[in-house]
């Protein structure tokens, strides 16, 4: 994998067209698990500044729980970080557990390819928040979407399943009982979620 970012962009536009080659080729990379690492980091925070500017320019109301995550940008850094870190571990394990045999390493190096492919979106709402405002939502919208469509197919290809409707049912599970499980803890430790019951 060529680590240009004309290279780079081309990968991810065809990752997009068909995700299982584009994971495929992603995972042929020899890049050492210490880099992955970083990798992950990087779009990360690459995706935190974008976010901050996108906040910056266009402010919303934002809950109260909410804020200090969304306005502050170390907090929304070290909450998207341990999200991602617990979605390489929930993909690995999970998909190990349904009978996959992906690679740990490998499942770090396709959560940050997502990422990545989600920031180029990033880029163009950001682009269009400023020449064109309402097409910005429907991005927002295509980026839902795609989030499901790249995870899914990057599951599938990771661990070798041929279904992608079961592999898709399995990850809406998974980030259901996820979700289950963090605000069954925060409301042990007293904190409660806004609409919450």
């Amino acid at each position: 994998m060529t680590l240009d970012l004309p290279s780079l962009l081309r990968l991810a536009w065809g990752s997009v067209r068909a995700p299982r080659d584009g994971a495929r080729a992603v995972m042929r990379s020899d890049m050492p698990r210490g880099a992955r690492w970083e990798a992950l980091l990087l779009v990360v925070v690459v995706s935190v500044i974008l976010g901050q500017i996108s906040t910056y320019l266009m402010p919303a109301q934002v809950d109260s729980f909410f804020a200090p995550f969304v306005n502050n940008p170390v907090m929304a850094g070290i909450v998207q970080m341990s999200l991602t870190v617990i979605m390489v571990f929930a993909v690995f394990w999970i998909g190990r557990a349904m009978g996959g045999s992906g690679g740990f390493g490998d499942a770090i190096l396709l959560i940050a390819w997502m990422q990545f492919i989600l920031i180029c979106l990033q880029v163009i709402q950001f682009a269009a928040m400023i020449l064109l405002p309402p097409l910005a939502s429907l991005i927002g919208v295509a980026g839902f979407v795609l989030f499901f469509w790249l995870l899914t197919n990057f599951v599938a290809e990771l661990h070798g399943f041929n279904s992608l409707g079961k592999v898709f049912v399995m990850v809406i599970a998974s980030i259901l009982g996820m979700a289950f499980a963090l605000s069954l803890l925060l409301s042990i430790v007293g904190i409660a979620i806004p609409g919450a019951p």
